[in-house]
């Protein structure tokens, strides 16, 4: 069996939206931005505004950031669980729409992790510990993000949802 197809079911063009959207917010924007406070760093135009209180900010946003990637982690296993289907004949197209718009503000809430080494370089001026966040940012999209085997496992929870009568409602 392929690891692209299914018996049933397109796994590629179930997971390729979400991964796309993902890779766009989680790799692209962030290495855009990196650039661009490189590029600030190199010209030194930003000065240390907190001194006395970079080291603590910097523990402190970067817990915020570890608790920020637990929570993906959690809302993708806690998400991906519950009924995404409202009716069996089009099992796959519901699966699609549901998987996408949920993957969406998962990737999103990873993607605030650098927005917080952007924050921490705009204060401190210090390039490093930018490069952190967004490197964690990375690291927790490449956990998180929808992979083929944790889609089959979705697949037969869905299945075994729909068997049950358990269908989404909203």
């Amino acid at each position: 069996m392929s690891p692209l197809f299914d018996d049933e079911f397109d796994l590629n063009r179930i997971i390729i939206k979400p991964l796309y959207f993902g890779m766009a917010v989680n790799v692209l924007i962030p290495m855009g931005l990196l650039v661009v406070c490189y590029y600030f760093d190199r010209q030194q135009t930003l000065s240390n505004r907190i001194p006395e209180m970079a080291e603590t900010l910097f523990w402190v946003l970067g817990g915020v950031s570890v608790a920020q990637a637990g929570v993906a982690l959690w809302l993708r296993n806690k998400v991906m669980h519950q009924p995404m289907i409202r009716r069996k004949e089009t099992f796959e197209d519901y699966l699609i729409d549901f998987m996408s718009s949920k993957s969406k503000s998962i990737f999103l809430i990873i993607a605030g992790i650098v927005l917080y080494g952007i924050l921490y370089f705009y204060l401190t001026a210090q390039f490093e510990p930018l490069l952190f966040f967004v490197i964690f940012s990375f690291f927790a999209f490449q956990v998180v993000r929808p992979r083929f085997g944790f889609l089959r496992k979705v697949i037969a929870r869905q299945k075994e949802l729909v068997e049950q009568g358990s269908f989404r409602r909203d």
